[in-house]
């Protein structure tokens, strides 16, 4: 993989031009700042069309060989190329380069694994990490593969290498993923807890440097890490807050996203992407200041389909509104009247309690229906239950305890589990 020297490896950049020209600039932009996160130290772009690509080095040969000749010429130690290429496209080209050949995503891979910090992030990480490894297990064993035909050497020493190799990858991701099977069952067992005590989730999602952790340490006055980089942080964070009517509510900071992220971290993150899925509300936060905030917007969208979270509500927040003339803080609601954007700036703190309100406004519509058993002891409980007019049926079991049918919004069941400790408790499993 990438491993940079203290000063950063000089790198040449590829780019393969896409069909839509209008975004060519932005997304080469993208792809440099990707390179300069992993610590390379730039020292040129090369850009081509990638219409009928080459199948042996991907780009066409009169480009290879200007590509070569760049290299040569500026003593290029990695070239990093904007697409994804295949084992023998890479082999190919680095015996013609004489360099390292990386493609976007050994790139991305390669940040992830310098941003990683818990237990949990490095497990993913080293996942995704082997199972693109194993893909591309051949380029490392170029040199024992010629050995392997032939009379008498069939089967030979290239071969069982390279077989010994697969095996040992194999059980390494098998551990590996028990482990995280571990994880999201102990992360399973921590929502159960929040829905059991019903403690809302708000996460942040939104595309990779649009000011998530910025907004994350504004709200909760924390101090995790947050830079003007791509993927800055990497491993999520939880913190509760208070909000009007609400009380305590989970705020998560999730990993950013990006085009084209590599399916492998998807799976690999699933553990972490479980928490995006399964929370109460989404604040998908967008650089309105970005002028490809509508595609970086579309990009979001297709990771959280992928994911199954698309059914969980979403407030969008458009952050970075200080750095756009003309435009000020406030909201925007649907035609249900119901708030569906937020203006902010959350480096200056602007529109900060605008956004909590509308937060707790969109938990406060959240309705909870269920089954309670009360005891004779619960009188009282019932009452109020009655009182604010919930409950839709009752029953009385074997034992003599009520069981109620209820509806109830979010802001006021939380008033009454205020009001009468333990009632929380008695919500039956469905």
């Amino acid at each position: 993989m990438f491993e940079q020297s203290k000063k950063g490896e000089r790198a040449l950049l590829v780019h393969l031009k896409l069909h839509d020209h209008q975004q060519e600039t932005s997304i080469d932009d993208e792809f440099r700042e990707l390179a300069l996160s992993a610590g390379a130290k730039v020292m040129g772009t090369i850009s081509t069309k990638y219409d009928n690509p080459d199948p042996k080095y991907l780009i066409r040969k009169g480009k290879a060989q200007e590509v070569h000749d760049y290299v040569k010429e500026h003593e290029i130690e990695v070239v990093l190329i904007d697409h994804k290429i295949s084992p023998i496209q890479g082999r190919n080209l680095e015996k013609l380069l004489g360099c390292k050949v990386l493609d976007r995503t050994d790139l991305i891979l390669d940040i992830f694994a310098q941003r990683a910090r818990t237990f949990e992030g490095k497990l993913q990480v080293e996942l995704a990490r082997l199972e693109h490894l194993s893909t591309k297990l051949v380029r490392g064993w170029t040199h024992l593969e010629r050995q392997k035909g032939g009379i008498g050497l069939r089967g030979g020493p290239g071969e069982t290498q390279l077989e010994v190799d697969k095996r040992l990858i194999r059980e390494r991701i098998k551990h590996i993923r028990l482990q995280l099977k571990k994880v999201r069952q102990q992360r399973a067992l921590s929502r159960r807890a929040r829905h059991k005590a019903q403690i809302p989730t708000v996460s942040l999602v939104g595309y990779t440097n649009t000011g998530k952790s910025t907004l994350f340490n504004t709200i909760t006055g924390d101090s995790i890490y947050a830079a003007d980089k791509l993927f800055a942080t990497l491993d999520p964070t939880f913190r509760s807050v208070c909000l009007p009517y609400i009380g305590k509510v989970i705020l998560a900071d999730t990993v950013g996203f990006i085009r084209d992220l590599p399916h492998s971290l998807i799976d690999a993150f699933q553990a972490t992407l479980d928490e995006t899925k399964d929370a109460d509300l989404l604040l998908h936060i967008i650089d309105c200041h970005d002028e490809l905030w509508q595609d970086r917007k579309r990009q979001v969208e297709s990771v959280l389909a992928s994911i199954g979270a698309l059914n969980v509500p979403i407030l969008e927040v458009y952050n970075k509104i200080d750095l756009v003339d003309d435009l000020q803080e406030g909201i925007e609601r649907n035609e249900d009247g119901i708030v569906s954007l937020v203006r902010i700036s959350a480096i200056k703190g602007r529109g900060i309690d605008i956004l909590l309100s509308s937060v707790a406004e969109r938990l406060s519509n959240k309705l909870i229906s269920g089954k309670l058993k009360l005891t004779a002891k619960q009188a009282r409980e019932r009452a109020l239950l009655y009182d604010v007019g919930v409950v839709d049926k009752e029953e009385i079991d074997a034992d003599g305890n009520w069981i109620l049918e209820i509806k109830i919004q979010q802001k006021d069941w939380c008033k009454l589990c205020n009001q009468c400790s333990g009632l929380e408790d008695s919500f039956l499993k469905q």
